[in-house]
């Protein structure tokens, strides 16, 4: 058979997923903080985006400038003419001055002098009186977080005049990690440094015994012994029941008792001060200031007796594309490659916007259909929250399941019961005993806990008691699965249950 060359027409359809759509998609899943990050670095590559500011008319909290005001002056001359204008105000309002009102108020320049004049302009940042500059930032400055090798680092100076040792210790502390345990090992230090393994250990003694306590542990048993020893409370009983803290995390109080020699009311006070202790010394400087949850929709009641769905407008990025700028830069353009410069930038610009408008019409789309989804548990609480999964959303609405999947990760909505993730309502399905509608695993998470918590130490209820008593109300649920929900909410089995109400009790007594 011969090869030949020859000429064939095909026809196919093919899904091209072009940066624009990439882009698109991407949107639809970052969060709020995310978001408002990549726009940031959108706006400093793209010249034709800006941001829209919000404005303010004059029924707005902030008053407008009248058109025929002056202008305030710069620098100093505008401090002083804020100064004038304050004091005059002050005067009038409460017939008394600024230096009445303010006694510790460093002035102006005629009472401070030249010298100390200049020191609190550099202060404030430019300004004098403390007046709000961009360079300086007095809440940010006074929010200012101490790291925990900083806080060590101030106690090793005043602990170590050796230099030495000082050299030691601060190579150490670049061992800790962010709970304030050492995770360097002694002999790798000592030769790194040259130094003595004894030397080493010495050093490590002293830092021990620096605040808070418990810092410079290798293990949880010495941070809390040295917690311990820093309170006098580390006895021969103490002794030996941090060195068995894995049957205390069993429960095994019988073996406790025997160890440390010690009776059943001694013991439970020796738990409580074992509790009173901290773990990890170290994260309170583990540091920043956390971002609050900032809901993306809000759910509330409407007059008809409906739920009223709104976006959160504080969450909605404001992006604006400048076509005056383009079309006054495009008429200077030089050449064709900045033509094309301009025009991807315009496109692009002109995508973002797009594209930011479709994500919140989704976002809206897909929350109004977990509003009308799950009424009953808006209205009556957890126990009515009902069945739900992507696929029943993404079907109700017309969209794909991965689109709503991007959707409700990391969104969060706020509604009359507090604030929810969106995958919150999404929840797996669990049979009904009698044949009748689904019941919601967080709804039976929440039937669990209610349970256990209602149980008198006489009458500890086991995982297969918990099922008879489910499938009594409807749920039919195998054992398994209630100790893998219970397990789920940290709460300890029967057995567990049952010795520590019966200590708790015995110690009432």
């Amino acid at each position: 058979m011969a090869l030949a060359a020859k000429l064939q027409l095909r026809q196919s359809q093919s899904l091209v997923m072009t940066p624009q759509l990439m882009q698109s998609i991407r949107l639809l899943q970052l969060t709020h903080v995310e978001l408002e990050r990549f726009i940031d670095e959108e706006i400093e590559r793209n010249p034709l985006l800006e941001r829209a500011e919000p404005q303010e008319d004059a029924s707005g909290d902030q008053p407008q400038k009248s058109e025929t005001a002056a202008e305030p002056a710069s620098g100093d001359d505008w401090f002083e003419a804020e100064t004038e204008w304050s004091a005059e105000a002050i005067s009038e309002k409460l017939d008394s001055s600024l230096e009445n009102l303010f006694p510790d108020d460093p002035g102006t320049s005629e009472r401070l002098g030249p010298d100390l004049t200049a020191q609190w302009k550099s202060a404030s940042g430019g300004s004098a009186g403390g007046a709000s500059s961009e360079g300086f930032d007095v809440g940010e400055m006074a929010a200012s977080v101490v790291t925990l090798r900083e806080h060590v680092g101030e106690q090793i100076a005043l602990a170590f005049p050796n230099p030495a040792e000082r050299l030691i210790a601060g190579e150490l502390a670049d061992g800790l990690d962010e709970a304030g345990y050492l995770r360097s090992d002694l002999d790798e230090v000592a030769a790194r440094l040259g130094a003595d393994k004894a030397a080493v250990a010495r050093v490590l003694t002293v830092c021990q015994a620096l605040e808070p306590a418990g810092l410079f542990a290798r293990d949880l048993a010495e941070c809390l012994s040295l917690q311990l020893a820093m309170r006098d409370r580390l006895d021969p009983a103490m002794k030996g029941l941090v060195a068995n803290l894995e049957l205390l995390a069993r429960r095994d109080f019988q073996t406790l008792k025997r160890i440390c020699g010690v009776d059943e009311e001694d013991l439970l006070d020796m738990l409580a001060e074992i509790r009173a202790l901290d773990p990890r010394p170290g994260m309170a400087f583990s540091g920043g200031a956390s971002d609050a949850i900032i809901a993306d929709v809000e759910v509330r009641a409407a007059a008809d007796g409906s739920w009223a769905v709104e976006l959160n407008s504080d969450t909605l990025p404001r992006v604006l594309v400048d076509n005056v700028y383009f079309a006054r830069v495009s008429s200077h353009a030089r050449d064709q490659a900045e033509k094309d410069f301009l025009a991807e930038c315009l496109q692009n610009a002109n995508w973002l916007t797009r594209s930011l408008d479709q994500r919140a019409k989704t976002i809206l789309k897909v929350a109004s259909e977990i509003v009308r989804q799950q009424d009953a548990f808006l209205v009556h609480g957890v126990r009515h929250l009902k069945p739900l999964n992507l696929r029943t959303v993404a079907d109700a609405i017309g969209m794909h399941e991965s689109t709503v999947s991007r959707v409700t990760a990391n969104k969060y909505m706020l509604t009359p019961r507090g604030v929810f993730e969106l995958r919150y309502f999404f929840t797996a399905s669990i049979a009904s005993a009698e044949g009748g509608e689904a019941h919601s695993s967080e709804a039976v998470r929440d039937r669990i806990k209610q349970l256990i918590d209602e149980e008198k130490p006489a009458d500890v209820l086991s995982d297969d008691a918990i099922v008879d008593m489910l499938r009594e109300n409807g749920v039919d649920i195998a054992r398994r699965t209630v100790a893998k929900y219970r397990e789920g909410m940290n709460i300890p089995s029967s057995v567990q249950r049952r010795r520590e109400k019966r200590a708790l009790a015995n110690a009432g007594r």
